[in-house]
């Protein structure tokens, strides 16, 4: 939005909101509360599971303090608006992906970040890999 009044010209920050409440609203309220804004799945997962979330929120805040990455492999948690603006690592059965979660994410789970499969990429085929080549000796 801009403003302007006697000459000045002044430009407001873009306000995050999700599902019409403010984003810093939805950080001050408790992982409960926050259930009732999501949509269904999420919010009865996150009200069956609350202290897992809450207990993953309180390391990330810890880890945060000390200045250490977060890395998890709990790829089944809510994201929820206290998580937002963190860097994650996101464990995906090989390696952490790190990835920096926005207000868009919240109300998934953070697996569906980190993807488990890669595409295929096929090199240029070998000797012995096709009946043709397979008496044709290495060099």
């Amino acid at each position: 939005m801009v403003e302007e009044s006697n000459d000045e010209v002044v430009v407001k920050s873009k306000e995050l909101f999700y599902r019409g409440k403010s984003l810093d609203f939805l950080k001050s309220l408790d992982v409960r509360e926050v259930a009732k804004y999501l949509p269904s799945r999420s919010r009865r997962s996150i009200l069956r599971n609350f202290q897992t979330i809450e207990k993953f929120i309180k390391r990330c805040e810890k880890k945060i303090a000390r200045k250490k990455k977060i890395r998890t492999h709990l790829r089944d948690i809510v994201v929820v608006p206290k998580l937002v603006g963190m860097q994650v690592g996101i464990y995906n059965g090989k390696t952490f992906n790190d990835i920096t979660i926005t207000h868009n994410m919240i109300g998934h789970r953070l697996g569906e970040f980190s993807l488990t499969r890669q595409k295929v990429q096929h090199g240029a085929p070998g000797i012995g890999a096709t009946k043709s080549s397979a008496g044709v000796q290495k060099k």
